[in-house]
């Protein structure tokens, strides 16, 4: 959990994203098979925060337990969650992937609610990839988000890329798709849009 050299410390002597560590302990402690965390990180600063939501990856991916985990932070939500579903009333709006809920809002409220996002951090390059691949040429895995992927394609001053998948090509993806991808489908502006 990180707290090497804290371990003869009560909570209340640690700071607060070492207390939020020691609960996350304790509740892995349990060994239950689902854990409920309802806003979690809420309280912590940004930094703290993002550093928290690397741990529960780390422990997600060793420990494989299903976790709900509720939010009212859309990018904390998109970030750690590999499937969410966005409520209304008390009422399930729209479930599903990340990239499915950013790429295919069902109505006006999620396209609303998720238009701020940044995309680059989010869409993987697998979920707006062309399904032909190409003979050779640079290779980018297919859970590589946006952001990172337009970067090695302008380090490697190429436009293209083969899309891979425990090293078989899956695809391919072009650097105007990708530009396209980051903006939400109502920012589009047309030639008579000046």
């Amino acid at each position: 959990m990180g707290l090497s050299g804290f371990e003869n410390y009560y909570p209340s002597q640690l700071s607060g994203g070492m207390q939020q560590r020691v609960g996350l302990a304790r509740a892995l402690a349990t060994d239950a098979d689902i854990l409920l965390m309802d806003e979690p990180f809420s309280a912590l600063d940004p930094l703290i925060r993002t550093d928290m939501q690397d741990v529960l990856l780390d422990l997600q991916e060793e420990l494989n337990k299903t976790i709900v985990f509720i939010t009212h932070d859309l990018d904390e939500a998109l970030r750690i969650g590999d499937n969410v579903a966005i409520l209304r009333d008390g009422v399930i709006v729209q479930k599903g992937s990340p990239q499915n809920i950013i790429l295919n809002p069902v109505n006006e409220y999620v396209a609303a609610f998720t238009k701020d996002i940044n995309r680059g951090r989010v869409l993987q390059i697998g979920s707006i990839m062309d399904k032909e691949t190409m003979r050779g040429g640079l290779e980018i895995e297919h859970d590589m988000v946006l952001e990172d992927a337009l970067q090695v394609l302008s380090k490697a001053n190429v436009k293209r890329a083969n899309v891979m998948q425990k090293f078989q090509p899956i695809g391919t993806i072009d650097l105007d798709k990708m530009i396209r991808a980051l903006a939400p489908p109502d920012a589009a502006v047309g030639p008579h849009d000046h």
